[in-house]
């Protein structure tokens, strides 16, 4: 994040994101369950159309829009299953990179210690 948030923080609003939207996985398969509906798999050809949506240069919710609203219920949560693993795929990328900057840069708290610390010692030689 562009602010002064800490990577603490931000490792645990990605988390709580990432946990939310498994919920809503979970909500979605069991509608799909309870209504006998397929539960599309990686292979099934909708889901390779949907799959595949991410690519156009020109993308936006209108793009997604004939799969969700303009499409029956079973079409229509199949398509949210299949945004739902792109954005989570997404959001674990993000999740690994903030694990190895903390890992790498420490957090917040810790930047701001070596700081202080740096510039006591600049003081102390000049």
């Amino acid at each position: 994040m562009a602010s002064g948030t800490s990577k603490k923080i931000e490792l645990k609003l990605v988390g709580i994101a990432r946990a939310s939207l498994e919920e809503l996985l979970q909500d979605f398969q069991d509608f799909l369950r309870l209504k006998d509906f397929i539960l599309w798999g990686k292979d099934h050809p909708l889901s390779k159309t949907v799959r595949g949506l991410c690519y156009r240069k020109d993308r936006s919710y209108a793009t997604y829009m004939p799969y969700i609203e303009k499409a029956p219920p079973e079409v229509a949560a199949n398509t949210m299953i299949c945004l739902i693993h792109q954005t989570n795929y997404l959001l674990d990328q993000q999740l690994r990179a903030l694990e190895k900057d903390f890992l790498d840069q420490g957090g917040f708290t810790e930047r701001l210690y070596r700081s202080r610390t740096q510039a006591r010692k600049n003081k102390w030689k000049n």
